[in-house]
């Protein structure tokens, strides 16, 4: 993984806590967004950790550009700020997850790990707001577009997007709809294309404004 960070203390006390699991290896930092960019096309990371507020390029457009690149890594947000625009716009950008500073190590550690795999982590604040964002927005333009969309999808496909928007693992989707892990993988990258998104939190956004699931 990279560590993107402009504060050199923060990113040697997550190389440290990061650096302890067995199954996560650090292989770079970087202090911007501009050369958390550079870093990625040269490491190929399999996820980045990402501060918002940085010189230069922030973790905002830098999430962006990462996640335009091919063979692009995932995207963890971690931040000390739980402000309404950085959450969503992070998500959009095409990060996995949003986690804030205050959570403990473990907490951390248990973060990239589920973000790595291609599933999202959020923050219990960052859920709220998500859920209140769209109970709010049920009349949004979004969400007829969004509605729109639904009809390109197959019922098992629609499925699918459901189970993911709760949570749910490609593990548990393949047992609760009797399927192989690889077959839910095929339907969730079906979708993907379909609905031009890139990961699961994007999906899980679709589901809510096309009202597959309920807040």
């Amino acid at each position: 993984m990279l560590l993107v960070d402009d504060d050199p203390l923060v990113r040697t006390g997550l190389a440290m806590i990061l650096g302890s699991a067995p199954d996560i290896v650090v292989v770079g930092e970087a202090g911007d967004g501009d050369e958390a960019v550079g870093q990625v096309r040269a490491l190929a990371p399999d996820i980045v950790l990402m501060d918002i507020r940085m010189r230069r390029m922030d973790g905002i457009a830098a999430t962006a550009a990462v996640t335009a690149l091919p063979d692009a890594p995932q995207v963890l947000v971690l931040t000390t700020y739980d402000l309404d625009e950085y959450v969503f716009d992070a998500l959009a950008a095409g990060a996995g997850g949003f986690l804030l500073k205050e959570g403990s190590p473990r907490e951390i550690v248990e973060a990239v790990r589920v973000v790595a795999k291609g599933e999202m982590m959020l923050s219990p604040g960052t859920t709220r707001k998500l859920v209140g964002h769209f109970v709010a927005a049920r009349a949004n333009p979004r969400r007829v577009r969004a509605r729109a969309k639904l009809a390109e999808l197959s019922g098992r496909e629609r499925e699918v997007v459901a189970a993911v928007a709760q949570g749910k693992s490609n593990a548990d989707i393949a047992g609760e709809l009797f399927l192989s892990e690889a077959t839910v993988k095929t339907h969730i990258t079906r979708t993907f294309a379909k609905l031009d998104v890139t990961n699961r939190v994007q999906l899980t956004i679709f589901a809510y404004e096309a009202g597959i699931v309920s807040p």
